[in-house]
């Protein structure tokens, strides 16, 4: 059994909205030439022709680079264009239901907002990852529930799951984070809606790089 969670860790590029597939693909891939460790593939087109077309060409992207893929919310894209797993959130559907269609190997990662009851049930049920947030203002959700950093470091000390951070993440505001153990850092606006995608990414990489060993790492199981 491959454990992909070893990989969820690093710069994690969530995509944005766009019908612009060359230029979707052109920024992803200058996300990953900049040290992105996993992309996720979100779209809310009903244009499923569209869907299909950037998230298999996502897909080669990725796998070109040896960076893991999964796709938001819809397990049937996932299996389609043959992504390693699905992010779901509280309205998709059921981490088991997801597992049972895409196998044991594949990565389910959970939004667990700022509910520490709901990543508790999420891990209960067999979640790769955790993630929380939104822990800054977020110009793609500008309604998100707010975590505080207080969630993320007692979500340290529980469990011993990758935790993914979210929500108006910046370089500037990443290192508290970091500090409090999350082991990715999830980005949309501050790796696509920038000049500079490869830049903004290699920003982000030298946050962890810089980070010291001594950030929590230990949970309880």
């Amino acid at each position: 059994m491959t454990d992909h969670r070893l990989a969820i860790s690093g710069l994690y590029a969530v995509t944005p909205d766009t019908v612009d597939s060359t230029w979707l693909l052109a920024r992803v891939g200058e996300a990953v030439a900049g040290g992105v460790r996993l992309v996720q593939y979100r779209s809310k087109s009903p244009d499923r022709k569209l869907k299909r077309e950037q998230a298999r060409g996502l897909a080669t992207v990725c796998a070109a680079r040896g960076v893991l893929f999964i796709v938001n919310d819809d397990v049937d894209l996932a299996l389609e264009c043959g992504a390693a797993g699905v992010h779901l959130g509280r309205d998709d559907p059921e981490i088991a239901a997801a597992r049972a269609r895409l196998g044991r190997d594949a990565v389910i990662g959970a939004s667990c907002y700022a509910d520490l009851a709901r990543a508790q049930q999420c891990a209960d049920a067999g979640a790769d990852y955790l993630a929380f947030g939104s822990f800054f203002d977020s110009a793609v959700k500008p309604g998100a529930t707010r975590a505080a950093l207080a969630v993320l470091s007692e979500a340290r000390r529980r469990w011993a799951l990758p935790l993914v951070a979210i929500g108006g993440i910046t370089p500037a505001n990443a290192a508290p984070l970091l500090g409090a153990g999350a082991d990715a850092l999830a980005v949309i606006s501050a790796l696509f809606h920038v000049p500079d995608t490869f830049g903004a990414a290699h920003a982000f990489t030298r946050l962890f790089a810089a980070r010291p060993s001594s950030a929590p790492q230990d949970a309880a199981a």
